[in-house]
């Protein structure tokens, strides 16, 4: 009705309508629409949404001095105090920043500072939700959240009469003490004594006690002991082990923890200058700013009113929260070289800039492109001058006189997104997540970000020989998936030197498996078109075929009239006894060839996987619906015999030999369908196509042994997840807990059968091994250094893995107390009962 009622003369149907006879003029449109000519009217958002729009940009307008926001937030926020919208906004918005964009964290305080000046219960009310908020996380074990909130209580420092959060920190290391003596291999006391290290900074840079130095220096003397000493786990979670002794390796990765005690100690050797972090509250500044006077609010009477500590009480014994953790070694690709175009790892500012970074990163994983903004205006959060110019190119940093940085905020972006993709043992979020900001941030800045990027990639190539296996890998997947992202375009023409390596040489493997990876993301002919000639013997043209031959088209094949028969019956959907006829039909002429019931029962399943995948050869839907459809034989194929299961992986993959990325996903949905098991996957991996060990250099074989196992252990930790779920039904978690050893022993044979592969490649005692080499050889030593990195990668997942179980099965079950009815409900219930019974 009010679309036919807007028309301009709705009784004559509209213009142009056969009732429409009058001539219109403009003074009739001006008489309907009143408000055509008047100046739209401007009425400025409530003080709640000012409020909370500014926070949400504070730091982020360069035009503006971040100071000039904050006092004029504060004064926002004093003089509609009394408006409880605008305080709930404040303070949610608040906490809120403080625990999802740590880089903000100095200027949110700032706020609450200046909004102190006026108006003391502002800063109260803020103070006491940020402690409710810290109780809360410690006393869940959510330690980085904690972290967050003790850094922006010790951003308020000078608002305290005593220690202020100088007490939780002496309470934190009495704790991790606790842990550390307890089990030497404990981490969650290697956690608490780094969240003490990373407040100190911020404590002693904007406190005004001048005590504070003393007492840190003290604190840091007791923190010494733990943070020196190297956690057992931290040789498996390097990602430069080397492959031989005195190998050069492109970056010693030291502890984080232990990086940090050194640079403090060093920070308190110079006066704790700490340079970095930016400085914003300033009490003079406020009547310098315009409309800054002191007239709103009791400024006099509240300027000099120091708050209360809020009473903090750190639980005994602590709560190791949900989340394993493990030693933290800090990776840069930028680092300690001859121009600074990141902090070096002696500069306490290193360890600064990469927790903010780390921690914002990770915790706006779910909007990328907000998270990439922010790292795009990295610089805009910490001290000014601290960085050079934005888009600044790499050979002018030459050119900056001495005495001042060279930090490249792109250098520290980049720097700490890899960082996240090169974690060990595992990256908080999907390696894609990761991916996709670096694509957003080459989206916002390209031609600041493509240098930093080609200079991480050549570095990353450079030290391939010394990387642990898994990050190689790591390394390969997010290279092909961004190269997918830019049309493929990359200077080739730099690795053609590499092109003549040996097969097994770790950076010709890499690129091997690049190429295939992309194929995989286009389509071979593409791929190729963007390669220097010198690349094309790597892309050959069988590569081209999108759909392999079905090998029983030709008549040469063994058993060839036997394979056509089967793929027609399967396209025209006959009968399963029509099939099995054909298939007795194979298993008498192979005994008619002398062949035994195992080679019989092999050949037929060749033929009958065979004629599936060139059924579904048109894309992976095909070839699942086809599955699916042949499901019930499939799987009776696998109890009849383990070789006649593992026939069904060789078939895979001999179908889909130019293609191997696509032989490794339908292997992936056959352990869904439960056809074939991890084991067969593992022992035909492993044992019946090592090839010498050669096997181990193939990035699919890898990709392909990774999947299965994260498929075993994935399910462990749902079983452990559902066990210590309190709202699941304790019965069916006694259930589960009669499971787990079962499910947790399966996974221990396979990393199991795994390590006795390996480990005999990398000893050189597998079998086939001893038989072909005789003394030194280089193709041996390149066949053991694969094995002593697979070696390497599998028992630090195994040791994963048995930390992860034995945490989870060491929270005591404890049945619920029953709930006792009220008498009438009792009642009714039990006259339910005795109706049923008659």
């Amino acid at each position: 009705m009010a679309d036919f009622e807007d028309r301009r003369d709705y009784r004559g149907g509209g213009r142009g309508g056969p009732f429409n006879k009058r001539k219109r003029y403009r003074e009739d449109d001006d008489r309907d629409h009143p408000s055509r000519n008047q100046r739209p009217r401007y009425s400025a958002p409530p003080p709640g949404t000012q409020l909370r729009k500014g926070l949400l940009e504070i730091g982020e307008d360069t035009l503006r001095m971040p100071h000039e926001v904050a006092i004029q937030l504060a004064r926002l926020l004093v003089d509609n105090y009394d408006d409880e919208y605008v305080k709930d906004v404040f303070t949610i918005t608040t906490m809120k920043l403080v625990v999802e964009q740590p880089v903000k964290i100095p200027f949110v305080a700032a706020v609450v500072l200046f909004a102190h000046m006026e108006k003391k219960e502002a800063a109260q009310d803020i103070v006491s939700t940020a402690a409710e908020w810290f109780d809360e996380y410690i006393n869940k074990g959510q330690w980085r959240s904690a972290k967050l909130m003790l850094r922006f209580l010790a951003c308020l420092s000078r608002l305290f009469e005593q220690d202020g959060v100088f007490p939780i920190l002496d309470e934190l290391f009495n704790r991790a003490v606790d842990l550390q003596t307890a089990s030497p291999e404990d981490a969650v006391g290697l956690e608490l004594v780094k969240i003490i290290l990373l407040t100190i900074p911020y404590l002693l840079a904007y406190a005004e006690d001048t005590t504070l130095p003393e007492k840190a220096v003290a604190l840091l003397e007791k923190t010494d002991i733990v943070a020196s000493a190297a956690h057992p786990v931290e040789a498996l979670v390097d990602p430069y082990p080397g492959t031989a002794e005195g190998a050069e390796r492109p970056m010693v990765c030291a502890s984080v923890i232990s990086l940090l005690q050194r640079q403090l100690q060093e920070e308190a050797a110079t006066g704790w200058a700490l340079a970095l972090l930016p400085r914003i509250f300033d009490p003079s500044l406020k009547s310098k700013i315009p409309n800054g006077d002191e007239t709103n609010g009791n400024t006099n009477g509240d300027s000099n009113t120091k708050l209360t500590f809020p009473s903090i009480i750190v639980p005994s014994p602590i709560n190791p929260g949900s989340k394993t953790l493990f030693p933290e070694l800090f990776f840069s690709l930028f680092a300690d070289q001859e121009i600074e175009s990141v902090p070096p790892t002696s500069n306490i500012a290193s360890t600064l800039l990469r927790d903010a970074t780390v921690d914002t990163i990770n915790l706006l994983d779910f909007n990328r492109i907000a998270t990439a903004k922010v790292l795009n205006e990295l610089d805009n959060f910490f001290a000014p001058n601290i960085f050079v110019k934005r888009s600044t190119t790499f050979d002018k940093l030459r050119d900056i006189p001495a005495g001042s940085t060279t930090w490249k905020p792109e250098d520290v972006t980049i720097d700490a997104v890899f960082s996240q993709i090169f974690a060990l043992p595992a990256p908080e979020h999907r390696l894609v997540y990761y991916h996709s900001l670096i694509t957003e941030s080459c989206k916002i800045s390209p031609g600041a970000i493509a240098p930093t990027l080609g200079r991480a990639i050549r570095f990353l190539f450079r030290g391939l020989d010394a990387m642990d296996a898994e990050l190689g890998y790591r390394y390969m997947d997010w290279f092909a998936h961004h190269l997918s992202n830019f049309e493929f375009r990359w200077k080739w023409t730099e690795w053609i030197p590499d092109l003549v390596l040996p097969a097994l040489d770790p950076k010709k493997s890499f690129i091997v498996g690049l190429l295939d990876k992309e194929i995989r993301l286009s389509f071979a002919k593409r791929i190729r078109e963007t390669l220097p000639e010198p690349y094309f013997d790597l892309i050959p043209a069988s590569k081209e075929k999108d759909i392999p031959d079905f090998k029983f088209a030709d008549d040469a094949t063994p058993f060839a009239e036997e394979g056509r028969e089967i793929i027609y019956h399967l396209k025209k959907k006959a009968s399963e006894e029509e099939i099995q006829k054909v298939i007795d039909t194979v298993h008498e002429k192979a005994a008619a060839q002398g062949l035994d019931a195992e080679e019989a029962q092999k050949r037929s399943t060749d033929i009958y996987v065979t004629s599936i995948l060139s059924i579904g050869s048109k894309s992976l839907s095909h070839v699942l619906s086809t599955i699916d459809r042949c499901k019930e034989r499939l799987l009776a194929l696998g109890p009849q015999s383990e070789p006649s299961r593992r026939q069904i992986i060789s078939s895979v993959f001999d179908f889909w030999s130019e293609h191997p990325g696509i032989a490794v996903n339908i292997v992936d949905k056959l352990l869904n369908y439960t056809i074939v098991t991890p084991m067969s996957v593992i022992e035909w991996t492993l044992k019946d196509n090592i090839d010498r060990g050669r096997a181990l250099a193939s990035p699919h074989y890898f990709e392909l042994v990774s999947i299965t196992m994260f498929k075993v252990t994935n399910r462990v930790h749902q079983l452990l997840q559902h066990r210590n779920n309190t709202t699941v039904p304790f019965e069916q978690r006694l259930q589960i807990n009669d499971a787990l050893p079962r499910e947790r022993q399966g996974m221990r044979d396979l990393f199991a059968a795994i390590e006795d592969a390996v480990a005999g490649v990398a000893a050189g005692a597998q079998d086939e091994m001893i038989e072909r080499f005789d003394g030194e050889d280089a193709e041996s030593e390149y066949i053991k250094a694969w094995g002593a990195r697979w070696a390497r990668v599998w028992r630090r997942k195994a040791a994963v893995e048995e930390q992860i179980a034995n945490e989870g099965l060491a929270i005591e079950m404890v049945e619920p107390a029953a709930v006792p009815l009220p008498m009438g409900e009792a009642d009714e219930g039990l006259g339910e009962e005795m109706d049923q019974i008659e």
